[in-house]
């Protein structure tokens, strides 16, 4: 297969550069456009300096295979992005996420579930009351512009690995490396999804160079993994003496811990069915999910070059101390 020419809006940070390295790697001459805060990979043919609010007209004139879309959050950047690209750029790939969907109680949502609508469609507040609506509208949007057979949507789930710049992933492994008792959320059967920053690249790249189109849920297969699985797979990985002490919804809730953020992919009761979304039609089409192992440990390590600073999210360790000792006293 011929190389192909990639216009990546983004491209430095996380699944950007993610899909960038990979692209690479394959041997496609890779173009970045973005504010230049961060260094370009190694081997990108070209890095244009501006911002996507105020500098598309860098772009005009100029021709690429394909546009990955990594940084639009509102319709408005979509939509200007792509009247401006659909001269020059045969294809057009936006990453959306899964948070597009309607009904998010429900389990086993797939790419033809309902979607959401925002009361105030013309907003560009991104808060997380927002978020999922208006990258439904950055998906209309780019349907306005690019033809069925010329645009690919990308819906994530919840990115994980080295390079993760929320941290919600890597809190457990660091957490459990540390050693000691570990408060754990609900049981150890409780389901988790997600999907390595390298498995969406992957997918992204082969998904390009096969000319693939339409909307994919990108997520590891529902049911594979649990919160159980993920903390004995860290402890093995990290060789730590850590232990865990599963404590219930109700009294975390009660004591005000907040999920997601105090204890990072603990979503209690129907929310967590976000993490048993259908990613069979994106593993029909080469998503593959690597080893729980792999991504522990390469996420470990990159924690350790980074030099293990201080993470955005989960308890400190006197507040998870105190909660379990209020936890048996009960």
């Amino acid at each position: 297969m011929a190389p192909l020419s990639v216009l990546v809006i983004g491209g430095t940070q996380f699944i950007g550069k993610h899909f960038v390295v990979k692209a690479l790697e394959r041997g496609h001459e890779v173009t970045l456009f973005n504010r230049g805060s961060k260094p370009a990979p190694a081997g990108v043919a070209e890095q244009i300096v501006g911002d996507r609010n105020t500098d598309l007209a860098k772009l005009e004139g100029r021709t690429w295979d394909v546009v990955v879309d990594t940084s639009a959050y509102v319709p408005r950047q979509v939509r200007e992005a792509a009247e401006l690209l659909v001269a020059g750029v045969g294809r057009y790939l936006f990453i959306s996420t899964i948070s597009v969907y309607a009904d998010q109680d429900t389990a086993g949502l797939n790419e033809d579930s309902g979607l959401l609508r925002l009361e105030d469609p013309a907003t560009e507040v991104v808060d997380g009351t927002t978020y999922g609506g208006l990258k439904v509208l950055c998906e209309e949007a780019l349907a306005g512009v690019y033809p069925a057979s010329s645009r690919l949507v990308v819906r994530p789930g919840i990115v994980v690995g080295p390079d993760d710049p929320t941290d919600r992933f890597t809190y457990w492994p660091v957490r459990v490396a540390r050693g000691g008792e570990v408060l754990a959320p609900s049981g150890p059967e409780l389901a988790l999804q997600w999907i390595d920053a390298r498995d969406l690249a992957d997918f992204m790249v082969g998904a390009l160079e096969r000319g693939v189109a339409g909307t994919y849920n990108a997520v590891c297969e529902a049911g594979r993994f649990t919160t159980g699985e993920l903390l004995n797979v860290a402890k093995r990985v990290s060789g730590a003496d850590a232990s865990f002490t599963w404590v219930s919804d109700e009294f975390l809730l009660g004591q005000g811990v907040r999920p997601f953020a105090d204890l990072p992919f603990w979503l209690p009761g129907a929310e967590g069915n976000l993490f048993k979304v259908d990613g069979s039609r994106a593993h029909g089409q080469g998503l593959r999910d690597r080893p729980l192992e792999e991504t522990v440990r390469d996420t470990l390590q990159w924690q350790a070059e980074r030099g293990d600073p201080a993470l955005k999210v989960g308890m400190s360790a006197d507040r998870e101390a105190e909660l379990l000792r209020e936890w048996r006293r009960r």
